[in-house]
């Protein structure tokens, strides 16, 4: 087989990317090599656990791909020899190939420093549906379900289990949930919305030992407490998969992320790299990061595939803000940027402004809903570093429009004049836009 541009890797990163290079280059001829005969949508992993019902509401589908002529291989890379430009795949096929990119994802990190880890009944949360499959199957039968891990997947898999009438407990080892995201404040609200929903949540627990015989009985903490369990879920995070990147000869960084240029180009000529896999750096800061999500992944992609046989400046990536959402129930939360913990922990000189509103006007309306905006402001500059809120559904669109502003490096002086369109079904009221409201706060501090 040969082509012109191949990718490694069907989930967003290897969605987007071969979509935006055969869209950009019509003339050449774009493959795209998975494992997956059905992929899932990353984010929608947790609902199928309760309000979808299934992983078959949760697939990405192949409809794009195949309307531009993208070509689909289930198969999945074995070897790739840059020199030669050619990859050999489990099927015994050879893949010569013009363009590389290489979007491989995350695999879930396994915490095996506890003991019991491989016992019969604990789960990981992986992005492969034959698994998810299973796994909800095995849940249907089961009552006591333990989370370890209260991230993002963590927190939304609990929440959807608990709607089917599961005893779930959520174990953190922070002292709160979602704590890498956010400020106290907001992760204390989760967790208080997590708890009246039903689910039992404990913070700042050590998980000494996963306990039974063959399969899980329960869990052992470390202050001695065991908890009765069916089935024990390790919501721990994820690691970057590249194992095949680096038998590939591609340079990794310390946290094993394949090493990027702001093109998404590798150490490896014509070999690009986006997604999970691929190094990320803080927008603010320019650190290495450990972020992944599926919108900088797609953000990534594009860049890598407009990248591909041209460079052009405007196309580049400059580092990851890390623009977060989620709902528990009626409450929504969402973060983008440096949280105030993250910017003084960076020794930025920051100001803060927080203000509740309402996104409707009047408040009266049916589906009104209370809304916080906080705002983390470079205290010399006034240069948007972060911000968290805390709404209804409309903080969804909200957080992003911050995520904007970070990236366009706008300023608090921008955010006072901007100009907004408001109506009181849609928006909060002009005269009390909770961002600009913050804004004004913030402004004040500086002085």
């Amino acid at each position: 087989m040969k082509t012109d541009v191949l990718i490694i890797g069907g989930s967003a990163a290897g969605l987007v990317s071969a979509m935006t290079a055969k869209s950009c280059n019509p003339d050449k001829q774009v493959t795209l090599i998975r494992k997956e005969e059905k992929v899932m949508i990353p984010c929608g992993i947790p609902y199928i656990f309760g309000t979808v019902g299934t992983s078959e509401k949760n697939i990405l589908p192949d409809a794009g791909l195949e309307k531009l002529g993208v070509n689909i291989v289930i198969d999945e890379v074995l070897s790739v020899d840059a020199a030669a430009k050619s990859c050999k795949t489990k099927k015994g096929d050879t893949c010569q190939y013009d363009k590389l990119i290489f979007a491989t994802g995350s695999l879930p990190q396994l915490m095996t420093f506890i003991p019991g880890y491989d016992k019969e009944n604990v789960f990981t949360v992986p992005k492969n549906k034959v698994y998810l499959d299973a796994l909800q199957e095995k849940l249907n039968a089961m009552k006591k379900v333990i989370v370890i891990g209260a991230g993002f997947i963590g927190v939304e898999i609990s929440d959807e289990l608990s709607k089917k009438d599961k005893e779930v407990t959520l174990i953190e080892l922070l002292p709160e949930v979602m704590a890498t995201a956010f400020d106290p404040e907001f992760s204390k609200l989760a967790e208080s919305a997590l708890t009246e929903r039903g689910v039992r949540v404990m913070t700042g627990i050590v998980v000494k030992e996963i306990i039974g015989k063959k399969a899980v009985e329960g869990v052992l903490l470390q202050d001695g407490t065991r908890l009765d369990a069916d089935a024990v879920i390790m919501s721990t995070g994820y690691k970057p998969n590249t194992d095949l990147a680096k038998e590939s000869g591609l340079k990794l960084n310390p946290y094993g992320f394949i090493e990027v240029d702001r093109y998404m180009r590798t150490n490896l000529e014509d070999v690009f790299a986006a997604g999970d896999c691929a190094e990320k750096r803080e927008f603010s800061t320019g650190k290495l990061s450990k972020i992944m999500l599926a919108s900088t992944a797609c953000a990534e992609a594009r860049v890598a595939a407009l990248n591909l046989y041209e460079l052009a400046t405007v196309n580049t990536f400059r580092g990851t803000i890390g623009i977060y959402s989620t709902n528990i129930g009626k409450s929504s939360y969402a973060v983008a940027g440096l949280t105030e913990n993250m910017a003084k922990a960076d020794k930025f000189h920051i100001v803060t402004g927080s203000f509740s509103g309402v996104d409707r006007h009047p408040a009266c309306l049916e589906d009104s809903s209370p809304q916080i905006v906080k705002l983390i402001v470079q205290k010399k500059s006034g240069a948007v570093l972060g911000g968290e809120v805390y709404g209804g559904k409309s903080v969804g669109e909200l957080i992003n429009v911050i995520g904007f502003a970070i990236q366009a490096n706008m300023t608090v002086n921008d955010l006072l004049v901007a100009q907004i369109g408001t109506q009181p079904m849609l928006t909060a009221s002009p005269a009390a836009y909770p961002l600009i409201k913050a804004a004004e706060i913030c402004a004040k501090a500086m002085k």
